[in-house]
């Protein structure tokens, strides 16, 4: 009863759903052709630097679990060949394509190498003197183990004798334990390089929202619909995410300065922490033996999110700009090599240095702009409609938005500052989705009225608006299937008009889930166990307290003491007023009950193994006092339901 779903950054649902594909209209076909004629397509030298050294890649297309379970599918995106179809906005399509390839990389000769395109993100290797240092080991086990098989393969059989997580997000460290193991790390004594705060980060991260964020999440991965040209193009920051088992270790270095100089198997490294810009806790580091700099996910070839679409703390532009700012200062004179934790290098201190300062530019554009904006008086809403980039700045393709976008990174960094509410006391207490639909609906003279106007509005490719009427038609009435399926045919026309993945994903799953309704398919088992037994106490009793049904809780008073003799651990629930109060480190003379437990059973709880109910049963948990207390506690946790409506009421 205590069991919690964990989000990722991309859920891998592995649902075989059909795309209900659609033609592109002219309207559509008109914009994506715009494109050709704004961005330079004639430049190859993205094509270039992503399959430069390229020495090998896998002999299947597939990585798969012992069972053969699948994890990744590299022929997923084989369709990206070719100039885009109408159905793709041609920017993405280019930049869908790069992250497609997929292989072994030599990145400085001897030296660095790469792993690309068998996850989300990239794992590179660093030969020390003894090994290979490992940088970002991937989601999972199973792709980061088919990575370094490769390496050894085709490059030198070492041992791994250096890891480092560049930040705290899932695809950075979660196939740790496919490199190494804990027994080879401690008695190799095994370094494990990461920013200060990176352990509480990634354990805890998204944890307390993560069914809402693993459910939109679904959307902007794309996993609701097929991978192909009416489809998902991937997600623009790379691929998609792989399907296989995630671990953790903790730490054994930890990067707390900048700069702060550490050597690594003989290797020199640089570390620049850069909290609170990508992720709430993340490094960069440069080596000078090699003029390498290692960007993390601060810089990209793509301007990254200061939002997330699955849902999340707003970024700031201002910390990335800063960040990178500072890098260009420190190591601008003499950088030869820029590497990360996606996409490709670029190689020559000329091109580094353009490359790093219109990514500087771009952050620093957007941040400064919505506020100048703002403090005119413009609306979050009016300013993502008014603000681009200039052409010097828009026409270059690492700057564009094929993973975050201009308009929703400017309407981020006016929620940064300002919060949701526009200042217009119209808009202070709207009317929720259902009853302003329904008066909406009223106020037109009927669904058909709506229906009828937005054709016409279809035919003009004013599509925008198309979406929010029928939104409103499809709120005051979900059973209208008309206004469903021509909602859905809105949507897809703006998803093969969006050049950000994420966009395009959330168009077209909208649009599926219109025209087939929620595939209740199998809730994501996202809930690793690595990630559950490290979770620190107060992070698990947090979630408990989100939990907590708090309307059903309303005036029950319950208190209980919690002991955990494994790791000699104690703590205090209350329920008062309907909410979930705890003490750490306590025990109280005046509750209902004492519960003892192991850690270990709590976690087999948390996946799900074993209920409360039932270890109070079979004796693993030992209830002294009131145990009526303690099953009312457990049934007012809820169960969250994974697959709940988003583009229906």
């Amino acid at each position: 009863m205590f069991r919690f779903l964990l989000a990722v950054s991309g859920v891998a649902l592995g649902l075989a759903a059909t795309a209900n594909a659609q033609d592109a209209t002219q309207t559509t076909i008109e914009a994506n052709d715009a494109l050709l004629d704004y961005l330079p397509f004639d430049d190859d030298t993205d094509f270039e630097n992503a399959r430069r050294g390229l020495i090998a890649t896998l002999d299947s297309d597939q990585i798969t679990m012992p069972d053969g379970t699948p994890v990744y599918d590299m022929a997923a995106f084989d369709f990206l060949e070719g100039d885009a179809p109408p159905t793709a906005n041609p920017s993405l399509w280019r930049q869908s394509e790069l992250n497609a390839i997929h292989g072994l990389f030599e990145v400085v000769e001897g030296s660095i190498y790469q792993v690309r395109g068998f996850d989300l993100a990239v794992m590179s290797f660093i030969r020390g003197e003894n090994g290979w240092i490992v940088v970002d080991p991937l989601t999972a086990d199973e792709t980061s183990a088919a990575g370094l098989a490769l390496l050894r393969e085709h490059v030198e059989d070492l041992p791994v004798t250096g890891i480092i997580f560049t930040h705290s997000h899932v695809d950075h460290f979660g196939g740790v334990k496919g490199i190494t193991t804990p027994e080879e790390m401690e008695a190799n004594g095994i370094p494990v390089v990461a920013p200060v705060g990176f352990f509480e980060e990634a354990v805890s991260e998204n944890l307390i929202a993560g069914n809402t964020m693993s459910r939109r999440a679904s959307y902007m991965y794309g996993n609701v619909v097929e991978k192909g040209p009416e489809g998902s193009l991937g997600s623009g920051l790379g691929t998609t995410t792989a399907a296989g088992t995630v671990t953790i270790v903790e730490p054994t270095l930890t990067i707390s300065e900048t700069p702060q100089t550490e050597t690594i198997d003989g290797i020199e490294m640089i570390f620049l922490n850069t909290p609170g810009a990508e992720a709430p806790a993340e490094l960069m580091f440069y080596i000078p033996q090699f003029k390498a700099m290692m960007q993390a996910e601060e810089i990209n070839h793509t301007l990254h999110n200061l939002y997330t679409l699955r849902g999340a703390k707003v970024r700031s532009g201002d910390l990335f700009a800063k960040y990178i700012n500072d890098t260009i200062n420190r190591f601008g004179g003499e950088v030869e090599v820029s590497f990360g934790s996606h996409h490709w290098p670029t190689w020559g201190n000329e091109e580094i240095i353009e490359f790093w300062k219109g990514q500087r530019d771009t952050y620093r554009y957007i941040h400064d702009e919505t506020l100048r904006l703002a403090n005119s008086g413009e609306t979050m809403l009016e300013i993502a409609e008014e603000l681009t980039l200039p052409d010097s700045l828009a026409q270059t393709f690492s700057n564009r938005g094929y993973y975050g976008s201009v308009s929703h990174n400017a309407k981020a960094q006016y929620q940064l500052y300002f919060g949701w509410f526009s200042g217009n006391p119209s808009e202070l207490n709207e009317l929720p989705p259902v009853e302003e639909g329904t008066k909406f609906v009223e106020y037109a003279g009927g669904a058909d009225a709506v229906i009828e106007k937005a054709r016409a509005d279809y035919e003009a490719g004013n599509y925008r608006w198309v979406a929010t009427a029928l939104n409103h038609v499809v709120f005051a009435d979900p059973d209208n299937a008309e206004a469903r399926n021509f909602l859905a045919d809105a949507l897809a026309q703006m998803g093969y008009q969006a050049e950000s993945g994420p966009w395009r994903n959330f168009y077209l799953s909208g649009a599926k889930e219109l025209r087939d309704g929620v595939i209740e398919a199998a809730t994501p088992a996202t809930a690793s166990p690595d990630i559950v037994r490290n979770l620190p106490l107060g992070t698990y009793l947090d979630y408990l307290a989100v939990r907590l049904n708090h309307p059903e809780a309303a005036g029950q008073e319950i208190a209980l003491n919690f002991v955990m003799p494994d790791v000699g651990e104690e703590f205090v629930v209350t329920v008062t007023n309907g909410v979930m109060n705890y003490t750490l480190d306590s025990q109280s003379d005046d509750v209902d009950a004492t519960v003892t437990l192991d850690r270990s059973v709590l976690d087999s709880i948390n996946l799900g193994q074993v209920t409360m109910m039932g270890a109070i049963d079979d004796g693993s948990v030992m209830v002294e006092g009131d145990r009526q207390q303690v099953e009312n506690f457990v049934a007012l946790l809820d169960t969250f339901e994974f697959w709940f409506n988003i583009v229906t009421p």
